[in-house]
């Protein structure tokens, strides 16, 4: 059962995956996500003009936060250095696009990192206009690339 889910020991109890063995090799993940909001708060995210603020910065920021805090919120995820974390948001007609994207020179990769980012900064951005749509939605969050480790690249539909 511990060679299919690393992640189980050999009584199928969670662990953390040990990772001392690996090698360090740049790593680097890309994840996405889409919050799905009304035509008034797109409207208002358009001319900053939301009653909180700029919403768009403040997804930013929240992402990038929430990306170094990852191990703290995902239980088995490993406490890693991260050296760039960018986070990207812009208004669609439909809502707020974010793209997150991490990078580490590390024993494992940074893809929790990346989604962790899109999902926190997709609910600051839900946070920011819930006043206007209280049914504003998060969705969609993906990897979509990541690079680096012994599986070296991986890309969504290739």
């Amino acid at each position: 059962m511990t060679e299919m889910f690393a992640h189980l020991d050999a009584s199928g109890a969670a662990r953390m995956v040990d990772v001392s063995a690996k090698d360090v090799s740049v790593r680097t993940a890309t994840a996405v996500g889409f919050v799905r909001t009304n035509a008034r708060v797109v409207e208002l995210l358009r001319d900053n003009a939301l009653p909180k603020g700029d919403a768009l910065a403040v997804a930013r920021i929240a992402g990038i936060q929430a990306a170094k805090r990852t191990p703290e919120l995902v239980p088995l995820a490993h406490p890693i250095a991260l050296h760039a974390v960018d986070v990207d948001v812009a208004v669609t007609d439909d809502g707020v696009s974010i793209r997150a994207s991490v990078r580490t020179a590390d024993r494992t990769g940074v893809e929790m990192e990346a989604l962790t980012a899109v999902a926190v900064a997709g609910l600051a951005v839900i946070d920011m206009v819930k006043g206007v749509d209280p049914a504003a939605v998060l969705t969609d969050v993906r990897v979509e690339e990541k690079h680096g480790g012994k599986s070296g690249h991986w890309r969504r539909g290739s």
